[in-house]
């Protein structure tokens, strides 16, 4: 038997063989291929057409928020592109096996009986996959979304059935398995707010500093820059704390998600323009630098 194969007859059949299999197998497996990459090209295509039909029946209709139905819309299709191609992808496989004169009947009950074994061995690859259905289906959070994830917070990249990509503010990604998220808060769902604690001395007239407050709200509510982005004019809760060195009022500012920080900063800038101008005094902490009765740098003489 090996010293056949190492004759120049068993070679020359061998290759007689594979250019018959070529001849007769070749084309059809060829149309295969291309086949595989039409449908791709084609899922591609569908999911970007049914993206953005749905994204525009969703900014036709009054009842919906354009922002919130698009980032679950992106976030929906981008899954079931994944599932598309997996599919695509099996399917071309089991008929190319066939092609080849592999059974596929036993492979896939072979499958089977290893995806068993490897549910018991991999019970936290099935909870991942578990969690991030329920997390898709609940809606809990979206692609596009600011959210804090098990203490980190950033901007949702990616979701999916496994994992949750996030990249925080100084651009560090972080992947978080699904089963294993315990804690998610999502910053920007439906509408956003940022909460002001604006600290003036103990001195000024808090009726004024309220109006004053206001004022800049209305301001900013008005303005073509920003009156798109404000969902609510500001609210003042009033004074909200004695602290060390300054009395807090509260205020909060409701925007569209993923506006409140900017927001945020225009609004302190404008305010502190207005104290300025009106004179109300935001303290700060001093400190006073004890130097010793030896040394006395700062005693001066008064000359009479």
């Amino acid at each position: 038997m090996f010293q056949e194969i190492f004759t120049q007859d068993f070679w020359q059949n061998v290759l007689t063989r594979f250019v018959d299999w070529i001849v007769n197998e070749g084309p059809s497996i060829l149309i295969l291929i291309v086949l595989l990459f039409i449908t791709l090209k084609f899922l591609n295509i569908f999911i970007r057409r049914l993206n953005k039909i749905l994204i525009h029946r969703a900014t036709s209709s009054k009842s919906l928020d354009t922002q919130e139905a698009s980032k679950r819309i992106n976030t929906l299709l981008s899954i079931l592109k994944g599932l598309g191609k997996i599919i695509i992808w099996a399917i071309f496989l089991m008929i190319i096996f066939k092609k080849f004169g592999i059974d596929i009947g036993p492979i896939l009950a072979g499958a089977g009986i290893l995806g068993l074994a490897v549910g018991f061995g991999a019970q936290e690859l099935v909870r991942d996959f578990i969690s991030g259905f329920f997390i898709l289906l609940e809606n809990q959070v979206r692609a596009g979304d600011v959210a804090i994830i098990n203490g980190t917070g950033g901007l949702v990249e990616k979701i999916e059935l496994r994992t949750i990509t996030l990249r925080d503010f100084s651009g560090v990604v972080h992947v978080f398995q699904n089963g294993k998220i315990n804690t998610l808060a999502n910053m920007t769902k439906e509408w956003s707010a940022i909460v002001f604690d604006i600290g003036v001395a103990y001195k000024e007239d808090v009726n004024e500093v309220i109006k004053v407050m206001q004022e800049v709200g209305e301001k900013m509510v008005n303005d073509p820059e920003y009156k798109d982005k404000i969902k609510e004019p500001l609210e003042i809760f009033g004074l909200d704390k004695f602290d060390t060195s300054a009395i807090v009022i509260k205020a909060r500012l409701k925007t569209i998600p993923g506006e409140q920080w900017t927001l945020g900063r225009a609004y302190r800038k404008r305010l502190k323009i207005a104290f300025d101008q009106r004179g109300i005094e935001i303290p700060f902490p001093h400190t006073t630098v004890y130097w010793g009765e030896e040394i006395k740098p700062l005693e001066l003489e008064v000359k009479k």
